[in-house]
């Protein structure tokens, strides 16, 4: 009875190890979304946590301090959960595999993983469980290491672009905004140069906010921008360029428009947030008639050239919107984004959903519109 259950602990100590390196691998190593299901756990665990926080604030300003702390405290809990589980893992097979109690098996447990040394093996199995210990604790810390200058990275070539946006868009960014400042600036034809950049920041931003899972949560480091809100404002311009703008067919605004709703689905999946991938041009959008008409109608006081047709203009839109009107505000209310017409203004409360954030889902579907009717 004595061996079976000291066989039982030492596979148990061995699951618990092989599980960390598991989550280790597929979160920092793996260039692809994968499920991890002590990551998601964490992940989950932290937002509980940070959700109370954010409750405790009157105001958003209070609630974005708070959350924004929520993706760097979560990015470095996950080694510091792996090493703890690792530590517990050995000690088991190291009780499993020797007569000591458990204050003892702790005790090497942590020296061997820190590399301290102060602890030494009790017998030829705990001699190679000490060196294997010893190099996964070195290998959970370098990928730490590793991992932090990649996701910086990713973090500061996305906020440079919405930085940019600000400037061009407002803060808030809005296509109202937009277009007019592009109109009395006369910028309007250099407009095809910044459908191109974002498709290539849209990109980017589908391969880097959902192999590096956490990014999504890292807010700009002005409070009024976001990465979210800025998306939304280039997908709801380039879709006003198409329907409601005046000029040739825009083939950059429609790459544009379909690497954004495309990097969004792909997030969305990753959060694992419902969303139909095969809508209909006349399915509902949270956009109203009245509220396109009021921005239709901006524009065309601030001077710019758009289509006589204001109903043909709608129903346009309204085709371009509906690929990425769902996922944009799930992700808002997710992120906790900012203030922003058409975007965040009509987001739920973050707190009344929660979805994991470290799933993986594929989904196939096609976009509402690929070219839609002139008038």
């Amino acid at each position: 009875m004595r061996i079976f259950l000291h066989t039982v602990e030492f596979i148990v100590g061995f699951a618990i190890v092989v599980l960390v390196l598991d989550a280790a691998i597929r979160t920092f190593v793996l260039p692809r979304p994968a499920g991890v299901f002590l990551s998601r756990l964490l992940a989950r665990i932290m937002r509980f946590i940070f959700d109370a926080i954010a409750r405790l604030a009157r105001t958003y300003e209070g609630q974005d301090r708070a959350m924004a702390l929520y993706g760097p405290v979560t990015l470095l809990a996950f080694p510091v959960t792996w090493l703890i589980g690792v530590l517990l893992g050995f000690a088991a097979m190291y009780h499993a595999t020797s007569v000591v109690g458990w204050r003892d098996v702790l005790r090497l447990s942590g020296s061997a993983l820190f590399t301290l040394g102060f602890a030494p093996p009790t017998n030829g199995i705990s001699v190679v469980m000490v060196f294997a210990e010893a190099a996964i604790g070195l290998l959970l810390v370098a990928l730490l290491v590793a991992y932090l200058p990649t996701i910086y990275g990713a973090f500061s070539r996305r906020e440079i672009a919405v930085t940019q946006l600000s400037v061009r868009a407002g803060s808030p960014p809005t296509p109202g905004e937009l277009f007019s400042r592009a109109h009395r600036a006369e910028f309007t034809d250099h407009l095809e140069v910044l459908w191109q950049n974002w498709e290539v920041w849209f990109v980017e931003l589908e391969e880097t906010h959902t192999s590096l899972g956490i990014l999504p949560f890292f807010r700009s480091p002005n409070p009024d921008r976001s990465w979210l809100t800025a998306s939304g404002c280039v997908l709801d311009a380039a879709a006003f360029r198409l329907s409601a703008i005046r000029g040739p067919y825009s083939p950059t605004a429609v790459l544009c428009l379909r690497s954004g709703f495309m990097a969004l689905r792909s997030i969305a999946d990753f959060m694992q947030l419902p969303y139909d991938p095969d809508p209909a041009p006349d399915d509902p959008i949270s956009i109203s008639r009245e509220e396109f008409f009021a921005v239709y109608d901006q524009m065309e006081a601030a001077g710019v050239s758009v289509i006589p047709d204001r109903e043909a203009a709608w129903e346009n839109y309204r085709g371009w919107r509906v690929n990425y009107d769902a996922v944009l505000i799930g992700i808002a209310q997710v992120i906790v984004a900012p203030y922003a017409p058409w975007v965040s203004d009509r987001s739920l409360n973050v707190r009344r959903h929660r979805p994991p954030i470290f799933g993986n889902r594929s989904r196939a579907g096609r976009h509402a519109h690929d070219k839609p009717p002139t008038p």
